[in-house]
């Protein structure tokens, strides 16, 4: 099941992509990015910890340290952001095994894991279509647009 892994992960590569519009060299620490998000700095550590196993950002010990993008942001898609940092199936089975005495319990987990693998290789298809460059376009068209 997805949690908020997935949205803090493109919440963080968004904020570091904004930041390398401002400095190419700027580097992302974990309290800033903790600030933006709202949570404790330990779970941003966490979740970038999984992007940079997936090769899309990178750290930088020291005062100057912290975290960058290793890729264009118009080259990282919310598929890449999702594989690296979700470790879980879309959808769960049931948590204890149905009743093998019944038709539909014997049978119903084959046939759901077929529907429920193909509605995930849906979403991750259309999540291939956006990257973090078009998140950050959306993110900056509604700073500029007026209030209503």
């Amino acid at each position: 099941m997805i949690n908020s892994r997935f949205t803090v992960a493109v919440h963080l590569l968004a904020l570091m992509s904004a930041g390398r519009e401002r400095c190419a060299e700027a580097a992302l620490t974990s309290e800033i990015a903790a600030e933006s998000v709202n949570t404790n700095p330990v779970v941003v550590r966490r979740i970038l910890g999984s992007l940079r196993k997936a090769g899309l950002v990178s750290s930088h010990p020291g005062p100057t340290g912290g975290w960058l993008l290793m890729q264009e942001p118009r080259e990282i898609t919310l598929r890449d952001v999702y594989r690296a940092v979700e470790e879980e199936a879309l959808f769960s089975m049931h948590h204890r095994p149905p009743s093998s005495h019944c038709a539909v319990g014997r049978n119903i987990q084959d046939t759901l894991e077929t529907y429920f693998g193909e509605a995930e290789c849906a979403m991750q298809s259309k999540l291939g279509e956006r990257t973090i460059a078009d998140v950050l376009d959306d993110v900056m068209a509604r700073v500029r647009a007026p209030a209503v």
